[in-house]
């Protein structure tokens, strides 16, 4: 038998290389070896495989670990891909992310840009190298504020008093070390000149209780026709009755005369 032929192939799955290894072997492989990590995701969970940052010597036990974190995998950036915002009012441009790392302020960053079309250049008006920094565009000024927190994986910023100049593109891009990808997530800005009419809900209440008083009135009308049928087929049935005892009647008497 080879050498190797008893050690277990890439494609195993943890259980299996636990009869052969335990955890902390596993991890002891190599520095930077890091476990599938479970993040938070609104009403669901997200479940991220970290990639391993540094190259890895191409030892039998190495490739093995490198079966159970597949390399590669880009963090997740989550933002509403259009956005309707009301002429004067604010919009808080949400832009959060999964990572399967915590958020290192030394290395983290964080970049938001702005662009009045596809096809048009982006201008940065807010990034992140070690603290917030707000570049205060002409465009914007002071209507911009940084209002998520990194260490949440919440990089979310508001654009206070919004004007129809300010529909276009914002592009939030986050880096978070050792994920090797940037994340990136794009909004469509859309200013509203004045709100949208609410539905008159005034025609569909009114035709429900139509079309209600009128189903109650056939099953009324239908239980009263039942109900008059049903005694006339009772009377029917009383004269019937009524008809047969006379003739038992008639028919007793006649026989008697004849006796007679």
């Amino acid at each position: 038998m080879h050498r190797d032929a008893w050690l277990p192939r890439p494609a195993f799955s943890l259980t299996g290389l636990s009869l052969f290894f335990s955890l902390d072997d596993l991890v002891s492989l190599h520095p930077s070896l890091a476990l599938p990590l479970i993040l938070p995701r609104g009403p669901h969970q997200v479940q991220k495989a970290c990639p391993l940052p540094g190259p890895v010597s191409q030892s039998p036990h190495q490739l093995v670990a490198l079966s159970v974190v597949p390399p590669g995998w880009s963090m997740e950036v989550t933002v509403p891909t259009t956005l309707n915002v009301l002429n004067g009012s604010d919009a808080r441009l949400s832009c959060t992310f999964n990572s399967c790392y915590t958020v290192n302020h030394k290395q983290f960053s964080l970049n938001w840009t702005y662009q009045d079309c596809s096809n048009c250049s982006e201008e940065m008006f807010l990034q992140f190298r070690m603290k917030i920094i707000n570049l205060k565009l002409e465009r914007f000024r002071d209507r911009v504020e940084f209002s998520g927190n990194p260490s949440k994986y919440d990089v979310s910023v508001t654009l206070k008093n919004v004007q129809l100049e300010d529909e276009g593109i914002y592009n939030c891009y986050v880096m978070n070390p050792p994920d090797r990808h940037r994340g990136h997530g794009k909004i469509h800005l859309q200013v509203l000149m004045e709100e949208p009419p609410e539905r008159d809900s005034t025609v569909a209440v009114i035709v429900g209780a139509s079309v209600g008083g009128f189903l109650a009135v056939v099953i009324l009308v239908l239980m009263v026709v039942k109900c008059v049928r049903r005694k006339k087929e009772q009377k029917l049935s009383t004269d019937d009755l009524k008809t047969e005892e006379e003739g038992k009647t008639d028919g007793e008497g006649n026989a008697d005369d004849g006796t007679k």
